[in-house]
């Protein structure tokens, strides 16, 4: 394969293994804004028609904020084009509908979220932090990215949906296979100790694919690449349909539309799928940004330890710094405009969070890590119908992980090199090496 040249950086994932090209992202939103990207083969994705890429932030906000021009349906969410059988099944998944089924299923999710609900997680959120914190305290090192970070989003999210502590770790498998489709680490098939798991896990597992001679496993778009998630979630779904919990997802399937219909089955299927990998996704990779952040400014590192009030604006400008998530499709559905390039109906459009987060038009100094940032407008967790339904939840397990790190470890120092999630979608950490002097 050439080398990429030009924009085309920005869609290569081998790109990402040595960090977001923030200068070359600097560069092109000063000049342009937005820019035509080519986009060719890369591992086995077929070359693509190309895309603009949106880069500023007014831009950006444009963009999100316009599903009547810019929709989320009909080319769906990604970059590279899903095959057209996929499309009407994957078209169900709320993060890729536009309104108004967007909006209904959007807002029997909210009526799940109640105030009670929430609270009791915020409650627990903060055990898991110290829990997590303190059973690596004896050691003085750790992966911060997987000894740490990984667990909370798994804990948060069991509690969520209601899967019993001992079935989290098929939603770390699950997270894997969608997410890490373009490193071979994390795509790579993993095992699972059904040691106290639930029948329902042993029989999802039972159908799990199987990985092939390299240990990858198959398309995570295709129904039968998740047949284990999808036949835990209708179990799951029926169970608590009949035996409603406490959880958000026993709320949700309670709920009644305007019209007095409920969530049906097929639809908490792909509303589990989401938050079994978003939601997981997202603050898996914000953690670890976050601690990488602190350690490449330690003067930061020192100003929060010193003063514990800075730890909301600190998750703040993590969320901003690192953003976890790079970039999101849309795809016109009209002729437009967007800062002066002639758009066609048709063309992919490409937000860069990544690159909104460090328009220099609306944050100052914007490649330095400043905690106390204010304002300090990010979007982090996107704007518009599709802003992040649980960016509340993601700021609690934040501010919690890192005020139990600054409570039981206090300094912490880097242990090794970082080591990249391989991909263009992602802004992640797999690997995240730390120190610590284990206190007396």
């Amino acid at each position: 394969m050439n080398a990429p040249t030009s924009t085309e950086v920005l869609v290569h994932p081998d790109t990402y293994v040595a960090g977001v090209p923030h200068e070359l992202m600097g560069r092109l939103r000063r000049e342009h804004g937005v820019v035509w990207v080519p986009e060719p083969s890369v591992d086995n994705w077929p070359a693509g028609p190309g895309f603009w890429a949106v880069l500023r932030y007014a831009d950006v906000e444009t963009v999100l904020r316009s599903p009547q021009v810019y929709s989320s349906s009909r080319g769906l969410t990604q970059i590279y084009d899903a095959p057209p059988p996929l499309l009407p099944p994957l078209r169900q998944m709320m993060i890729n509908m536009d309104p108004p089924d967007h909006s209904r299923l959007r807002g029997l999710l909210t009526k799940a979220f109640a105030p009670r609900a929430v609270a009791k997680l915020e409650e627990r959120i903060g055990g898991y932090a110290r829990d997590l914190v303190g059973a690596v305290v004896e050691r003085g090192s750790c992966d911060f990215a997987r000894d740490i970070a990984a667990d909370l989003p798994l804990l948060t999210l069991a509690d969520i949906l209601g899967v019993p502590e001992s079935d989290r770790w098929l939603m770390f498998d699950w997270s894997n296979r969608v997410i890490g489709v373009q490193d071979a680490e994390y795509q790579a098939s993993s095992e699972f100790d059904t040691t106290g798991a639930t029948e329902m896990a042993v029989r999802a597992l039972q159908v799990r694919p199987d990985p092939d001679e390299n240990g990858r496993m198959p398309d995570s778009r295709l129904p039968a690449g998740m047949a284990d998630l999808y036949a835990y979630a209708r179990e799951l779904a029926q169970y608590r349909r009949e035996h409603p919990g406490d959880d958000v997802m026993s709320l949700l399937m309670q709920q009644v539309d305007s019209d007095g219909g409920r969530v049906s089955i097929d639809e908490f299927e792909k509303l589990f799928w989401l938050f079994s990998v978003a939601g997981n996704e997202t603050v898996r990779n914000a953690l670890p940004g976050g601690m990488h952040a602190l350690l490449s400014y330690p003067e930061q590192y020192a100003k929060l330890r010193a003063d514990r009030s800075l730890v909301g604006p600190a998750v703040e400008e993590m969320l901003r710094w690192w953003s976890p998530v790079t970039q999101f499709r849309r795809t016109a559905v009209q002729d437009t405009s967007l800062a002066d390039v002639e758009i066609r109906e048709g063309d992919k459009v490409v937000v860069y969070f990544a690159s909104a987060n460090r328009d220099e038009t609306v944050f100052s100094d914007p490649d330095s890590f400043d905690i106390t940032r204010d304002p300090n407008p990010h979007l982090a967790f996107g704007h518009g119908p599709h802003f992040c339904i649980a960016a509340q939840l993601a700021r609690v397990q934040m501010r919690a992980l890192f005020g139990a790190v600054l409570e039981v470890l206090g300094e912490v120092a880097p242990d090794g090199e970082p080591v990249r999630l391989r991909s263009n979608f992602q802004n992640g950490i797999k690997h995240l090496p730390i120190r610590w002097t284990v206190p007396k």
